[in-house]
């Protein structure tokens, strides 16, 4: 879930429209028993985690957002890749914290954090407010492919194909996780990898969610990417979206219609926001093309190998 984490004096609030399905939720500071942080996971694509334990039989309206309960009848909130993880779960932590110290300490603390309360955290991954209609989206890729759709769908499917393709672009430690049930019939995962210095003379991490789920007429497929980058120059300004829509060629069974779309979501102005945009919108149109190009190269090289043997 990608959203913004907010904090007040009284509450902790929790607001997200990611492709157009809105999630909101809150809880009451007293509410909280306990604040912890775990380290990073394969399942949390790498970024530690921030974990929210209510009191027993307490923010039972936010059961639904919760990550799980435990026997004690305890809802437990997961919170990761924070733009900046050790600020947000200082600030979180603090604040928490004067609602449990003694009276004759709660002032001191509550100065210190004074310039902190009220204040939105930004939250990427399950993380930054995300949706389509943040992003003015502009079509960047377009193609009838010689590969049947299910083929094609192999590059999202985490195996063989997707490996091999995003490591001959140019990505490094490239990680998924499964797809998993989200909302009805979208399913959602997660990726994490770095560019080599080919792809980018900064190199940099990306982290990402990807929400797939099928068009309506059941002839494919809507693939919506939200990344974020980190370590490059004003990455923590925006983020990339990107969308796939892959549908059966009407020309041909055994081939594909596939159309790519771009935006970028500002978090935060700059003076340089139109050079940047221009540069991300050449690059990834870039990267879009040659990502497709080395998909179509190796399906057909696979099929070559097949019908040969």
């Amino acid at each position: 879930m990608q959203g913004r984490l907010f904090l007040s004096a009284r509450i902790v609030g929790f607001y997200a429209n990611l492709f157009g399905h809105k999630t909101k939720f809150f809880f009451l500071w007293e509410d909280i028993e306990d604040i912890q942080v775990l380290p990073p996971t394969f399942s949390s694509v790498g970024s530690p985690l921030l974990v929210i334990i209510l009191k027993k039989d307490r923010g039972l309206d936010a059961r639904r957002a919760a990550k799980s309960q435990d026997e004690e009848g305890r809802l437990r909130f997961c919170f990761q890749s924070f733009v900046s993880f050790n600020v947000a779960s200082r600030t979180i932590m603090a604040l928490w914290r004067t609602r449990t110290l003694p009276a004759e300490q709660k002032p001191q603390i509550a100065e210190e954090q004074e310039d902190q309360e009220e204040r939105s955290i930004m939250v990427d991954d399950n993380e930054i407010v995300l949706d389509a209609e943040d992003a003015k989206m502009s079509k960047v890729y377009g193609a009838e492919l010689p590969i049947n759709i299910n083929s094609l769908m192999e590059m999202f499917g985490g195996g063989k194909l997707e490996q091999k393709v995003m490591v001959k672009y140019g990505c490094l430690n490239y990680t998924t996780t499964a797809w998993e049930a989200f909302k009805d019939d979208i399913l959602e995962r997660r990726l994490s990898y770095k560019f080599n210095r080919h792809v980018s003379v900064f190199g940099g991490e990306v982290t990402c969610t990807q929400q797939k789920f099928p068009i309506a007429n059941g002839q494919g497929w809507i693939l919506n990417e939200v990344m974020a980058l980190h370590d490059v120059p004003f990455s923590d300004h925006f983020r990339v979206h990107l969308r796939y829509q892959i549908e059966k060629s009407a020309f041909s069974h055994n081939a594909c219609k596939c159309d790519v779309y771009m935006g970028i979501t500002w978090l935060r102005s700059s003076k340089f926001q139109q050079k940047i945009t221009q540069n991300i919108t050449d690059k990834f149109t870039d990267r879009v093309r040659e990502i497709f190009a080395l998909v179509e190269r190796e399906i057909l090289l696979a099929t070559q190998r097949d019908i040969a043997f």
